[in-house]
Parts: C-alpha cells; structure tokens; sequence
C-alpha cells in the first residue's frame, strides 16, 4: 500500500534578514489589541494583560505573532486609521523590547499603517485580509518596503462580507482572483508572499468546508498557504457551542487543513497547533509496512 507523502511543501519564507523553512509548518500567533474581536477582543489592551499574553505567545512557541488592531469580525465598526496606529504603536513598542527575536506581522489593510509599522518598528510581514483592494496602494508599498506580505482573499468588506455572499466555485474563484494579484506583485518585484483563502470572509459555511476540501488545489500556485479557521463561526456553528468552547474543533480542522499540505496556521492557541503539526508530521513521516 502506498502513502502520500508529499506533503507538506517545503517553502522558505523571508522575515526580515531571516530565512524561515515551512517545514514543518509555522505557527502565526494572534494578538489582538482590539475592544471588540469576536473571541478575545478587549483582553489585551492594557499593559500588563499584554505584557502576560506575550509571554504565553512565547513559552508555547510562536513562529510568529501577529498583531491586529482592527477588528475584522462580521459588521464591525470602521476605526479610524489614528486610532488603528495608537492601539498598534504601543503593542508593538513592548513586543519589540519583550521579544526582539520574535518575527512580527501586523494584520492591516491600510498601506499608511503598513508603511509606519515597517519603518517604525521594522515588522517583517503585512497580513492584509483584503488583498490590496481596500487600499490601492498597498502592492506598491508592500514592495518598496520588501516585505513579507499575506494577501487574503475576502468577498466585499468586514461591514458587507456575509451578506448573501456567492460563488461559482468557491477554491476556483479564489484562484483566478489570486492569480492576478500575484501577477500584479511578480512584476513590483514581491518576492516573500503567501496566500491565505479567507475562511469566514464572505464565504458561507458551506463555502468554507467545500474550501477546506479544496486546499490542495492551491499548491499549484508554487507559494506558501496559510489557514485562519482558529474558533472561527464554521467550526462552532456546526457544534452548536461558541467561540469559547471550540478549541477541539479548532483542532480537528487544523489537522484537515496540514494533510492537504498548508504551510502556516494562524491561531489563538499555539500550544495546541504545534501539537497537532507533531502527530500529523508524525503519522506521515512513518513508513507503511510492503503489503
């Protein structure tokens, strides 16, 4: 009996000076320094609930933090870009002192904060949810900054994204979508860049588990794949519980996801997600007995 063993890929990313190998997969950990993300928003926005998050971020072993000062939940509210840099300026001028190490990505769609957090506090990845198009200048800065950039895909905006949102084929869709923008970026000279399909961003629930099935279409696109499904509303409305109670299913799609050979998991719970690497990467990398 033969086994798959091709996957994951072996991508290598480039986080500032670094050269970082997707083998075995990274882990992206989520800080958010928002009052109102819909699953820990409004925990970590004074000093010392920061200061602890990021020392758990770094005793569970982040390969990378991200951090996020706007929420992106369904319907919330615009924030202005002032107040978006005030919450970032202080999260990242502490994360820079506790872990100077520690790669850092700033999860924004705006190319004047993209540009401020770069050249302020020389964060190495742009995670952009909306793939340049709520920023036109966003593929320009991402380059001239040199960058490492997340381009995500998201159907109309966090305020409008799950109103009746539709597909022809939701993983085909997304694809020739990215494959213009990644054009876009090979000619502005974009070289770290990885793709991220947008679970729960103007997709049903249906259209997120027909794209879970379909991860592995995105390999041919030769770029590392990264999955945000951390308690996300697929995975508890199928339970029937909350985001607070959905860290098992959390898993469970984490492992569908690294099967089909995704390169980097953003979570809440890292821990967890270097857990499940272990025992996938594990149960793939032992060889079957000749039948």
């Amino acid at each position: 009996m033969d086994k798959d063993t091709s996957f994951p890929a072996n991508h290598t990313l480039r986080l500032g000076g670094r050269l970082f190998s997707t083998d075995p997969p990274l882990v992206m950990g989520i800080l958010n320094v928002t009052p109102d993300s819909f699953f820990d928003g409004g925990r970590y926005t004074d000093g010392a609930a920061l200061e602890g998050r990021l020392e758990q971020l770094a005793a569970e072993g982040a390969d990378i933090i991200d951090v996020g000062a706007y929420s992106s939940r369904p319907g919330a509210e615009a924030v202005a870009a002032d107040e978006e840099w005030r919450r970032l300026d202080s999260a990242l001028a502490l994360l820079r002192r506790r872990l100077p190490d520690v790669p850092v990505s700033v999860d924004t769609f705006r190319a004047s904060i993209a540009r401020r957090a770069v050249e302020t506090y020389a964060v190495e990845m742009i995670n952009d949810i909306s793939g340049g198009d709520l920023d036109p200048e966003m593929f320009d800065t991402v380059a001239r900054l040199g960058v490492a950039y997340v381009m995500m895909h998201m159907q109309g905006t966090p305020a409008t994204m799950q109103q009746d949102p539709r597909y022809d084929h939701v993983a085909v869709d997304i694809l020739r979508i990215f494959s213009r923008k990644i054009a876009r970026l090979n000619e502005l000279g974009v070289t770290s860049l990885v793709l991220d399909p947008g679970f729960g961003f103007g997709k049903t629930v249906e259209h997120n588990y027909q794209l879970l099935q379909s991860l592995r279409a995105f390999r041919a696109t030769g770029l590392p794949l990264m999955v945000g499904v951390s308690r996300k509303s697929m995975i508890w409305k199928v339970l029937n519980t909350s985001p607070a109670e959905a860290l098992t299913g959390t898993i469970v799609v984490h492992t569908l996801a690294l099967l089909q050979g995704v390169d980097i998991l953003r979570v809440h719970d890292v821990r967890q997600a270097h857990e499940t690497i272990r025992i996938v990467r594990k149960m793939m990398e032992t060889p079957l007995p000749g039948i």
